[in-house]
């Protein structure tokens, strides 16, 4: 059972800082409280022999803390930016921990990039897309030190139902992810 044991103020954060920015709009004096963070990739994995996406499940404090009883997201392959490599060899490394899937650099390609938690940090997010083989598997994935990811293929005949289904808890970035290989990849598929 997942359970919240605690909630304090936080005094040396690892990965985000809180800020107080003061600004002027119109003419007019502001204050907004808001957290520097990472900015961070995710991947779009889609496996072509189980014709299926590969996405992640593991438990999110904060969405726990929100919702009282479930804390567990569906969300893309992901990673912060936080080493001095380039965006696409962090997708590259996230795919490796995450999924177990090793993923040749130039089968990876940038999608888009868009801002995520725009009402208190801003980050920006890099989406990429890559296509992996059985012959790419060579773990089970699951994250690396304390993580606990849970590995999940969707069939891609199930991908629409599963998106909007509001029992699984997602990211509207995996959302995105769907919609514009939808309308990109999918047709390439079927010839």
């Amino acid at each position: 059972m997942n359970k919240i044991e605690s909630i304090q103020e936080l005094k040396n954060p690892s990965y985000i800082q809180p800020i107080e920015i003061n600004y002027t709009q119109n003419g007019i004096h502001k204050r907004w409280e808001a957290v520097i963070s990472h900015d961070s990739v995710s991947i779009l994995l889609y496996h072509k022999e189980k014709n299926a996406f590969i996405v992640v499940k593991q438990l999110r404090p904060a969405v726990l803390n929100a919702n009282k009883h479930d804390g567990y997201m569906y969300e893309l392959c992901a990673g912060i930016i936080d080493k001095n490599i380039s965006d696409k060899a962090i997708a590259k490394e996230e795919i490796l921990e995450e999924c177990g899937y090793d993923v040749p650099l130039q089968d990876i390609k940038k999608v888009t990039s868009f801002y995520t938690s725009v009402g208190i940090s801003g980050a920006l997010q890099t989406l990429y897309y890559a296509e992996v083989h059985e012959s790419m598997h060579t773990n089970n994935g699951g994250g690396i030190d304390q993580e606990e990811i849970e590995v999940i293929y969707i069939p891609l005949n199930e991908a629409k139902m599963f998106m909007f289904d509001e029992s699984y808890k997602k990211t509207p970035g995996m959302l995105s992810a769907f919609y514009w290989f939808f309308e990109n990849i999918s047709q390439q598929l079927s010839h």
